[in-house]
């Protein structure tokens, strides 16, 4: 079964190419800065005619056709494209539209917007073959468009880029930015429309007083700027932002703290990705998450037992789980080191070998 990647990614033709991997052809793409969202709209829909046209001159009747939803146009150009030359089709869901739009306050549920949207994504999700999902909490989501079944939809969870194993704690790491006995907390990566960086920042504020809690900010997007601004008002004392670290010293980043924050807004399940928490489980660190129990990333910490669930966009809730995990260290250090056995669990090979079973079915299903 020969692959072939239609890439949007500058550069990406040109990596390296191993004897297994498939060849890439890459379409042009314009990649305005993330604050622009008029110009970063245009890009897209451009991206999504360029991607349709490639689909349209390649895809043959026995293919398989397979989109993801970033940028949220693509999925469907692509998968008209492909009906058009009768292929298969298949979606791998990682943000939801317009679901994701109106959690973060961007389109309300009867907006011309919203309702667009779902008028496209009923004949978009109607379409498909198969839909992959990285959560357990998207298929209540998908299923009340009419036409969805449960036997499309299929979980096949994300996976961990670093590699696995437990971390111990170490005063002297030099990317910590605490001080040796302090109880350091962090926050990273990107920080979008479906996160809430301020209730973090609230509940450093709360905790402002506690010398033995530091809090350590990292990340980008349009909550990072929120979090500049506020500490620029604020200037807590036991609050540090610090850039983005190359990628070659992430792993090692990532270990200098005690835990990790993950700050999701309210009604989130479903609508955007946990793919931050396996690195976190990758170097064997509790994490503490503001979100809903029934959402991806609520399940697998309270399953696993590898952190604390807090209400989302609670800085007293936030506030209390911290002072628990710094209060009792033994319990977050022996949390961490069953973070990283779980991290076992969410292998690229296992995830890989799963979307190769389903694709092989789709084929299957022509002859």
């Amino acid at each position: 079964m020969s692959t072939i990647v239609l890439s949007g990614t500058p550069g990406s033709a040109k990596l390296p190419a191993a004897e297994d991997t498939p060849a890439v052809i890459e379409i042009a793409n314009w990649k305005p800065p993330k604050h622009a969202l008029g110009r970063r709209v245009v890009a897209s829909t451009m991206l999504a005619l360029r991607m349709f046209w490639a689909v349209y001159r390649r895809a043959r009747r026995d293919d398989v056709v397979m989109s993801v939803t970033s940028p949220f146009t693509l999925p469907y150009a692509i998968t008209l494209a492909a009906r058009l030359r009768g292929a298969r089709t298949a979606l791998l869901i990682y943000d939801l539209y317009p679901e994701a739009l109106e959690v973060a306050g961007i389109a309300k549920p009867s907006s011309l917007v919203a309702r667009a949207l779902r008028l496209a994504n009923a004949w978009l999700f109607r379409s498909l073959n198969a839909i992959f999902v990285i959560g357990r909490d998207v298929p209540p989501l998908l299923l009340r468009y009419p036409g969805v079944t449960a036997e499309k939809i299929h979980f096949v969870p994300n996976w961990t880029l670093l590699p696995i194993g437990f971390r111990e704690p170490d005063p002297g790491n030099p990317l910590r930015k605490a001080g040796p006995a302090q109880f350091a907390v962090g926050l990273c990566g990107n920080l979008g429309f479906t996160h809430a960086p301020r209730t973090v920042f609230e509940a450093a504020r709360l905790l402002r007083h506690d010398a033995s809690i530091h809090f350590v900010l990292s990340g980008w997007g349009i909550g990072w700027g929120e979090l500049k601004t506020l500490q620029a008002s604020e200037n807590l004392k036991n609050v540090t932002l610090l850039d983005p670290v190359p990628e070659d010293q992430l792993a090692e980043f990532l270990a200098s703290a005690d835990a990790w924050i993950i700050p999701y807004r309210r009604n989130v399940a479903g609508v955007s990705i946990p793919s931050r928490l396996y690195n976190f489980l990758a170097v064997g660190r509790a994490v503490i998450v503001g979100t809903e129990v029934n959402s991806e990333a609520g399940l697998a910490v309270t399953e696993e037992d590898i952190g604390w669930v807090v209400s989302p966009e609670d800085p007293t809730a936030l506030a209390q789980a911290i002072l628990h995990a710094a209060a009792d260290r033994s319990v977050t250090v022996d949390r961490g080191r069953l973070a990283a056995v779980s991290a076992m669990k969410y292998s690229g090979r296992a995830s890989l070998l799963r979307y190769r079973q389903i694709i092989r079915l789709l084929r299957d299903d022509f002859s």
